[in-house]
């Protein structure tokens, strides 16, 4: 077998040339995941709220069942610009009530305990604490408006 240069080699470019662009693409879109990191230690995440000045974010959710709770995911907690906000202003806590999930037997009872003290009704329920654990806002159920919505209000927050 012979390998014609002229014909294969366009053929072939072209595929790594596709190949480069697909991983360029899972790169960016790994990076603007990465940018969102949920903690799941509300203690720890109040101490660093108060030393660096952010405010904490608890999202309770339902992240394998609640239809809501996973458009609020996609539609604003995944996004580049949220990230990046998030990067700068804010501590991310998830107490999550999965059915699929598995989780610590510590992890429920601290979740449990968590969604009682916050009075956390329902699903997806967001509450932002100032640094010294006082509540300064609550939305209940999905807002919409994307990641400028959510923004523009915790960069009303203090």
């Amino acid at each position: 077998m012979t390998f014609n240069h002229n014909k294969q080699t366009p053929h072939l470019m072209k595929s790594i040339a596709m190949t480069l662009v697909a991983l360029a693409v899972a790169a960016t879109l790994n990076a603007a995941a990465a940018e969102t990191t949920w903690s799941t230690d509300l203690p720890a995440a109040q101490a660093l709220a108060k030393k660096e000045n952010k405010l904490v974010v608890m999202n309770f959710t339902g992240s394998d069942w609640c239809s809501w709770c996973k458009k609020l995911q996609k539609e604003v907690f995944n996004t580049k610009d949220f990230g990046a906000f998030a990067k700068e202003k804010l501590v991310l806590v998830e107490i999550d009530f999965p059915n699929g999930k598995k989780q610590s037997d510590a992890l429920k009872k601290a979740n449990e305990a968590l969604q009682a003290k916050y009075k956390a009704e329902g699903f997806p329920t967001i509450l932002v604490l100032n640094g010294d654990g006082k509540e300064v806002w609550r939305q209940v159920g999905y807002m919409p408006g994307g990641p400028e919505a959510w923004i523009g209000k915790l960069k009303g927050l203090k």
